[in-house]
């Protein structure tokens, strides 16, 4: 069952959300806001939303016995239900990806940041808050970030961000009860999966391999050119547009 709570403002989803969870919100709780003031990304980053244009919203995830080393899938699982809400608003021929670890991907542009953060045990994840960014009906972007786009700029026509924000919350929940057995269908959605493609190490020369494996760590590897491999964390390598 999905718990929504809708504020007019907030600085951030997550951080309200985490509140609510400290207090015992169960399961399925959302919070959502028209405008948020202190959006979180990754990397320390901010997230631009226009206000009551996109999906600004945080869901709770409290899995069922995970344990820490697996924490990953549920990073997956929610990628994967953003990408896969998504797909049906998209025009013929395009289709959502997921650019490791999670931000989703229209062809080679971002439309949705993800910020996952998990509360955990010595034996297992007691609960997670996945903050969602998705871009709906923004038209114009003013940040310095490379790509952004809008299902609105793919499409040409505004949505309800109301029935998108349920939508994805609900699918979020779904996937988050069988999240073990998502990575099959995250490697199947990821962005660039097949082919050599340039990426580099911070501060290294840019280099061209190709995705070879995605561990249930979360761990990427890739294969370059002449066959050997190198195994990364996030933020350790990233593909360039």
């Amino acid at each position: 069952m999905i718990h929504f709570h809708h504020y007019s403002e907030l600085a951030s989803t997550n951080s309200e959300l985490a509140r609510l969870a400290a207090e015992g919100a169960p399961h399925g709780t959302v919070v959502s806001c028209t405008a948020q003031t202190s959006g979180r990304g990754q990397r320390g980053n901010t997230w631009e939303s226009a206000p009551g244009e996109n999906v600004t919203m945080s869901v709770l995830i409290r899995p069922d016995g995970v344990a820490p080393r697996e924490q990953f899938a549920i990073s997956e699982a929610v990628a994967l239900a953003v990408a896969e809400t998504l797909d049906a608003y998209l025009p013929s021929g395009m289709r959502a990806e997921v650019k490791w670890p999670n931000d989703i991907y229209v062809g080679d542009r971002k439309i949705c940041g993800i910020l996952i953060e998990n509360r955990i045990s010595s034996t297992e994840i007691c609960h997670s808050i996945a903050g969602i960014g998705l871009n709906i009906n923004q038209k114009r972007f003013f940040s310095d970030a490379p790509n952004p786009v809008s299902l609105h700029q793919l499409t040409s026509q505004d949505h309800d961000v109301g029935e998108i924000s349920r939508k994805v919350a609900q699918r979020v929940i779904d996937n988050a009860a069988m999240c073990r057995a998502c990575h099959s269908h995250y490697m199947e959605r990821l962005w660039r999966r097949d082919g050599f493609h340039l990426y580099a190490e911070p501060g290294g020369e840019p280099f061209e391999a190709r995705i070879a494996d995605v561990a249930l760590t979360g761990h990427l590897t890739l294969a370059h050119r002449d066959g050997h491999t190198s195994t990364y964390a996030f933020k350790e390598v990233a593909a360039l547009i």
